[in-house]
């Protein structure tokens, strides 16, 4: 495949911008755990994880950090 370039990451499907920013607040549903422990939100699709929650736990999250993939939260309230 001499000559094809690829633009972005294979596999990226959030566009060039996240749809979360960091503080903003949201009220979510935990979904799933993550292997780490933390429970996993979803807002648009995008993977939230939040540590110190449960599947089928309703919080309000605040995000704190930003990736392009997935961003991190904490409970506030």
């Amino acid at each position: 495949m001499e000559g094809r370039r690829f633009e972005g990451k294979p596999g990226k499907k959030f566009g060039p911008q996240p749809p979360v920013k960091v503080g903003e607040r949201y009220r979510v549903k935990i979904e799933a755990m993550g292997k780490g422990g933390d429970g996993i939100a979803r807002i648009k699709g995008f993977v939230i994880f939040v540590p110190k929650t449960q599947v089928g736990d309703e919080v309000e999250i605040v995000i704190n950090n930003v990736k392009q993939r997935f961003a991190f939260a904490e409970v506030i309230g």
